[in-house]
């Protein structure tokens, strides 16, 4: 079993397949690409698979894949086919995408052993989906959503950062989304994770005001009384309509005292926090011809050193070097 340092059993890994991503979203990459890294530096699918196993061996459950935007990587689908091997022991493999090619490759996905899909979509309005992404693409991630609908990736869940002054007044319009096509709307709160290094706390709009213009026009009922490790508090409509409401408050409602999670980035170095200042190589050791009882001890070394926090609250608060688009979610 994989614990850190606080006595948190950590049971979920982000894998970040890659930093590029087509698409220019102002809280992430607001002036463009960063500076990639370098090819020689990406961990092969083979090494992806190693090291996922060695991960599942010291007790994770869950694999999502992310990015940058992860289907920019080529032949997606062999590595899910490769990870699925993992399983009964992995539970559950999943894919974070902004949906600008998951149709092309969905049918692929599902067969390779893909479990679930989380969309990125911050506007179901084209011109606002266009200024905030960078791409005039809303049309295309809403036929992705059908296609994972279809396919029977359920429960399809769609994320929502919401700031102030840009998609806030959108909020019970994306709760209405959730209702007519039956999927789990997830809205999260701003994060300093930009490479713009904008951030401004006055445009984070709080999970409880999220939740309150969502109730003006659609109740919603608690679905349980406790997050457990999960970073969403979930919802049900009062007026049994499907679909379901996440909300997601990480910096009014930190929920790091519950975390299960450790994320492995594109160029192999551990991340115990998103908003670790501090990385733990994995590529080194990996290709040095160690074998994998001594790369388990160094991820659990790694993940002893995990936060008690991400200290975001805090007035020494430094935003992390990598942004998300290097991280993933």
């Amino acid at each position: 079993m994989l614990r850190d340092a606080h006595n948190r059993t950590i049971r979920d890994l982000r894998i970040s397949l890659t930093d590029r991503c087509n698409f220019r979203c102002f809280y992430c990459l607001p002036h463009g690409e960063p500076a990639w890294a370098k090819r020689e530096t990406l961990l092969t699918f083979e090494e992806i698979t190693r090291l996922a196993g060695i991960f599942v061996s010291l007790g994770i459950e869950k694999i999502r894949l992310t990015g940058g935007e992860p289907l920019i990587r080529r032949d997606v689908p062999v590595l899910v086919k490769m990870l699925s091997s993992l399983k009964p022991q992995l539970r559950d493999l999943a894919l974070t995408t902004n949906g600008y090619d998951f149709e092309r490759f969905a049918g692929a996905l599902k067969a390779a052993g893909l479990d679930r899909v989380t969309f990125s979509l911050d506007s179901v309005r084209p011109e606002r989906f266009r200024e905030i992404t960078g791409s005039d693409s809303l049309g295309r991630v809403l036929s992705s959503i059908e296609a994972a609908k279809r396919l029977g990736f359920l429960p399809v869940k769609v994320n929502a950062v919401i700031v102030r002054g840009r998609n806030d007044d959108e909020v019970p319009e994306l709760a209405r989304f959730a209702r007519e096509n039956d999927v789990s709307m997830r809205f999260i709160e701003y994060m300093p994770l930009d490479s713009g290094r904008e951030w401004d706390r006055s445009l984070v709009v709080s999970g409880r005001e999220i939740r309150e213009r969502i109730e003006r026009e659609f109740p919603l009922e608690l679905k349980e009384p406790s997050r457990g490790s999960e970073t969403a508090w979930k919802f049900r409509f009062a007026d049994g309509s499907p679909g379901e409401v996440g909300i997601i408050a990480p910096v009014t409602e930190m929920f790091c005292g519950q975390c299960s999670r450790i994320r492995l980035t594109a160029d192999g170095q551990i991340r115990t926090c998103l908003f670790s200042t501090k990385e733990h190589d994995l590529l080194g050791p990996l290709r040095s011809g160690i074998g994998d009882d001594e790369i388990a001890e160094v991820i659990k070394a790694a993940a002893l050193k995990k936060e008690p926090s991400h200290y975001i609250n805090d007035p020494g608060f430094i935003q992390p070097d990598r942004t998300m688009s290097f991280i993933g979610g």
